[in-house]
Formats: structure tokens, sequence, C-alpha cells
């Protein structure tokens, strides 16, 4: 079978590194083989332990201390890039090599954590043509996971501007692509900082000058001017112009806005003439999220029309019947991430608590976040459902 994967990208700070470190955890957990290749020859500081590093080859640090080049940070990671293109067979060979450590000979799971740079999928063909040639050499089911932190919501300029560099890489990348607003956990604090802030600031200071550029004080009230569906569903950019132009509160921004304003219009109905543009919501240690979340990458590269799992498949789908008898699959996200957060982290937690209990009850194994011993489980309960095929 051929081997599937997830391209993680997005700008620096979109969690990208945390998101294969979970990701990993939580696919090794359910019986797949998964491992992490860290294309970023920047991230010195990795969460997970890498299979595959392309720091072993060439680094940032050495090609900024180069004297002969006299490159930059930007300038220096596109150099990296093209160093790596061209030793592209070598890693080729490697990945290959990863691929029998499964069962069937093909099916390891692949997380490739990426650059940060948003110019290496937007502007620049060279990660276009790298993916490209994995899937050809290796046959490769690859989904682009392409995460926004969550925020750019609070600021409808940086919103905008986000969904705009997310477009132009699924176009640029041309491959199957999940959008996916992380760190949702931290929104609600987020939003009840923003409106603490924007209070504060119209208590302390005379609004006549404001009152005089707004005819309602909705544009300076602080939090999320609507729901976190309509950021999700990305429809009807046009009804977040107003509030850029009065975001921060500060009449020189709104100056900025202003003069800018036939732009950002023209920007938002690009993206809307496009409708390509959907997201999902994730925090990573929230498992009902996660399984909401690959539920949606497995038909995007093609893994659930498959029997690729060595000992997760009746694992994988008793989470995904406890995904939709949890109340995820109909869950109002606004309700869930913000207005009734805190009843809904305590109910996960009490069923998590049960469920513990009722495992330790029965005398069943409770599953352990060592990887290692997950994958001999796994492998040991493939070997028992195939004696006959082995004999």
């Amino acid at each position: 079978m051929a081997p599937y994967g997830q391209v993680v990208v997005g700008p620096p700070g979109a969690g990208k590194s945390t998101y294969c470190l979970g990701m990993n955890q939580f696919l090794n957990a359910i019986g797949r083989h998964s491992v992490v290749i860290n294309l970023d020859p920047a991230n010195d500081r990795l969460p997970y332990e890498a299979t595959m590093d392309i720091r072993d080859v060439i680094t940032l640090e050495e090609i900024m201390d180069n004297e002969n080049l006299k490159l930059g940070p930007n300038g220096g990671l596109m150099y990296c890039m093209e160093v790596f293109e061209k030793s592209i067979d070598y890693f080729i060979d490697k990945i290959r090599g990863l691929t029998k450590l499964s069962m069937d000979g093909d099916s390891t799971y692949v997380l490739f954590d990426c650059p940060g740079q948003t110019e290496l999928y937007t502007n620049n063909p060279i990660f276009t043509r790298i993916l490209r040639k994995l899937v050809k050499e290796l046959d490769f089911r690859l989904c682009v996971v392409s995460l926004v932190d969550s925020i750019n919501v609070m600021t409808p300029s940086q919103w905008i501007s986000s969904l705009l560099l997310t477009l132009r890489g699924m176009l640029q990348l041309d491959l199957p692509q999940i959008n996916v607003i992380s760190k949702i956990d931290l929104l609600k604090n987020y939003v009840e900082s923003d409106k603490m802030d924007k209070s504060e600031k119209l208590k302390h200071r005379q609004l006549d000058d404001v009152k005089s550029e707004v005819a309602d004080d909705k544009y300076i009230r602080g939090g999320l001017p609507f729901k976190l569906q309509y950021y999700t569903e990305v429809q009807d950019l046009e009804k977040l112009i107003p509030y850029i132009k009065h975001e921060n509160n500060q009449i020189h921004h709104a100056y900025f806005s202003e003069k800018y304003a036939k732009l950002t219009e023209a920007i938002a109905g690009l993206i809307d003439d496009f409708s390509l543009l959907q997201f999902s919501v994730l925090a990573i240690e929230d498992k009902m999220s996660m399984i909401n979340l690959l539920s949606q990458i497995d038909k995007a590269n093609g893994y659930c029309f498959g029997t690729n799992e060595i000992g997760g498949d009746s694992i994988w789908m008793d989470l995904q019947r406890q995904s939709s008898m949890g109340f995820t699959e109909d869950i109002d996200i606004q309700e869930r991430w913000i207005d009734d957060k805190d009843r809904y982290d305590e109910e996960n937690a009490k069923r998590e608590k049960e469920a513990l209990e009722e495992a330790e009850k029965s005398g069943q194994p409770i599953k352990t976040s060592n990887k290692d011993a997950e994958w001999q489980q796994s492998v040991s309960q493939w070997e028992q459902r195939n004696k006959h095929k082995l004999a």
C-alpha cells in the first residue's frame, strides 16, 4: 500500500511543531505507525524526536554565517531549500527505507513539519516541486494541513491577510488541503482580554473625536463581532470592512485602513469569489477535536478508503463512534469554545476520569503514552488476527 502523510504548513507561531508532536502521539496511540520529518532548517528546538531532520544536512545558521553568501534569514532559508531540492534523491531513499518499518511494507504515516516562511508556499515554486517529487517517486498520498493561529481572528485585517495567504498557498501547492484555526482553546481568553482592554480605554478617554467618525460604538466594543462559525465558513467578508477601519480604536489606524479601504475590499472580494476556503478548529489536547480533524484529513488524502492500519482499525472505529456519540459532530463551536467552554471542559474531564475508572475496574490495560509500547501492542494484535495468513 502507498504511504500516506500530512504536510504541515503555516506562518511562524501557528503551532506546526506542536501539532506534529500531538498528531504523532495520537496516530501511534490508535495503531498507525507514524513518524515526523523536520523540513525546517531554522528550527533547532523540536518538541518531538524527528525520525529525519533536514538540519542533519544543512542549517540556516551555517548559511547565514557564510561570508561568501552574505544572506539574511529569508534568503538563507530559500538557499537551504534549494540545497535540499538538489539532494532530494538522498531523502527519498531514506523515506523509502522508513516505509519498510511497517508490516505491509508501505503504510508508514509521515508528518512533514515545514518551515514557517510563507514565501515558500505562495511566491516560490520550490516547495511545490519538492512535494511533486515525493508524490511521483514514492506514490505518496499527501494532504496539506494549513494552520492559522486563532489570535488572528481577533483583528479583522490580520484575518483577511491570513485568508489571502492560505488561499495563495492552496493554489500554489495544488494538493488536497485542510485549513485549521489552531489553539482554539485560547480564543476565549483572547476575547475576554480584548473586551476588558477596550472597555478600559473607553472609560479613560473622551469619545467625542471617535463619535464624529463612528455612528455606532459597536465597532469599538471589543471581542468578536460575529460568531465563530462566520470565521470558519469564510463567507460575506465585506461585513468585516467597517470593523477594519476602527480596529485598535486608534485614529491613525483608522486613517490607514480608510486609505487602503478599496484594496482591502478588493482582497475580500477576491477571496469570496474563489469560495475555496473553509476552516476547522483544533485544540491539540482535546481528543474529540483531534478525532474530528483526523477524520477530515483521512478523507482528503484517501486514507479512509484503504485498510492500512496494522492494529488500529478497531481502535480508530471506536474513537469515531465516541466522537459521533460524544456531542462533537453537531456541536455549536461558538458555544463549545467561547460561550460555554468551561462547562464543556469539565464534562470532558469527567468523562475521561470515568473511562479510566471503568478500565481499572474491568482490568483492561490503560493505554500508555509510550509510542514504542503502543506500536508493539498494535503489531501483536495484528499478528493475532492474521495468524492464518502468516502460517
